[in-house]
């Protein structure tokens, strides 16, 4: 579920606002931890303990309970970008970020659910006005929780009113329990390659095929969803490209108005950092006896300098997007902090399994499940580097290629 744009499209879009920074170091008058007031992490550490009961049931069953889908809703992930005026937030991506880890310490796929539930209404705030009602107006409130196909995968064409789209999107995670899915399909035009718009449709106009089986990341149910030659209105839909230069019509809300790039993977990798540090507690648990010595924790002590770093790397793309600093260099660095930051988690993760010996890898153990969940993780397009980082922070550190 990654859209990168090239260095182009997201710095067109962003030219105005690139213009008015400072071009300082990243970490130059940006604070490494701005402390939100909307609630969200309190919440979140009351998840967190839910989710952590639930986990392994969830592991094993490949769902994560209602009980814990609804306690993700309550929470107020799924508000936490919507706009005010709609009973919203408007919340930071510094204490996004911090429920998010918060949340995987206990449960991966919990924390991955919650991240995309908050993320996906950013997205849906492209929408015009309309859309903006539809979703989170009267009737529906601000807890509306959205999941996202970001990859083009379907075609539409146009309609009297709209469009009618079909296609299939894999790994839609959390559509299991969202109210809404959003879906990213090629309009075709006059001249020229295809139009990408997004489509947004309310549960009952598409179908849902099971077919996540990944051995990691197991409960966060992103299967594939189904459109077969469905109408959207005008109002349900946005051109891609508004989304990946930040441009936004219908909102001034400043999170709404944010450069994809700018984002560099944020929403994955918080889960991932919060997975790691559970990982690192349920592996501390284990060393005891014979099994403590001079190995086993330096071990451990060179895994938590990895996640303890990733953590900073991660905070620190925060920031950067808190701060609004939309510079080429600034949004290629996140990319290639959140990266850089999975190499680290699946090294720290692949570190405590081998501290931990034999017993850490029975299927009773929760470090085994971490394990799994990180390496399932850190596969994703967005936290590659030829696929998400490569490009952009090369072109900032050699120059543009000739």
């Amino acid at each position: 579920m990654s859209v990168n744009g090239s260095v182009a499209e997201v710095e067109a879009g962003a030219e105005a606002q690139a213009q008015a920074q400072v071009q300082a170091p990243v970490t130059e008058g940006v604070p490494l931890s701005t402390v939100g007031d909307t609630g969200l992490f309190p919440a979140a550490e009351k998840l967190r303990a839910l989710a952590a009961r639930h986990a392994a049931d969830a592991d094993t069953t490949r769902v994560l309970s209602r009980e814990v889908t609804d306690t993700i809703r309550e929470a107020g992930f799924a508000r936490h970008f919507v706009a005010a005026r709609f009973g919203g937030t408007e919340g930071t991506f510094d204490e996004l970020t911090r429920a998010v880890v918060a949340v995987g310490e206990g449960c991966a796929a919990s924390a991955w659910c919650a991240s995309l539930a908050a993320y996906s209404a950013r997205f849906a705030s492209h929408l015009p006005e309309e859309g903006h009602q539809a979703l989170w107006g009267a009737g529906a409130g601000p807890d509306t929780v959205v999941a996202t196909g970001l990859m083009p995968a379907g075609r539409a064409k146009a309609a009297d009113g709209g469009w009618r789209v079909t296609g299939q999107w894999a790994y839609v995670s959390g559509v299991d329990f969202a109210d809404w899915v959003m879906v990213c399909a090629a309009v075709a035009g006059q001249d020229g390659p295809p139009a990408l718009r997004f489509f947004t449709l309310p549960r009952g106009a598409y179908t849902v095929r099971e077919t996540w089986d990944s051995v990691g990341m197991r409960a966060t149910g992103s299967h594939t969803v189904v459109v077969d030659d469905v109408f959207v209105p005008w109002h349900l839909s946005f051109d891609r490209a508004d989304m990946l230069t930040g441009r936004n019509g219908a909102s001034t809300v400043p999170a709404h108005n944010v450069p994809f790039q700018a984002v560099g993977g944020l929403t994955f990798i918080a889960p991932v950092v919060g997975a790691a540090t559970g990982a690192l507690a349920a592996c501390a648990g284990s060393i005891t006896g014979r099994r403590r010595n001079q190995t086993a924790e330096l071990t451990v002590v060179r895994a938590s300098g990895r996640i303890d770093a990733a953590r900073h790397l991660v905070t620190e793309n925060a920031a950067v997007l808190d701060g609004r600093l939309f510079t080429p260099e600034h949004m290629a660095r996140n990319e290639r902090n959140a990266t850089f930051a999975a190499e680290m988690l699946r090294e720290a993760a692949s570190l405590l399994v081998g501290a931990a010996g034999t017993g850490g890898l029975g299927e009773k153990h929760e470090l085994q499940r971490f394990w799994r969940d990180i390496t399932s993780a850190t596969s994703h397009v967005a936290l590659q580097y030829d696929t998400a980082a490569r490009k952009n922070y090369a072109a900032v550190l050699l120059g543009p290629e000739e």
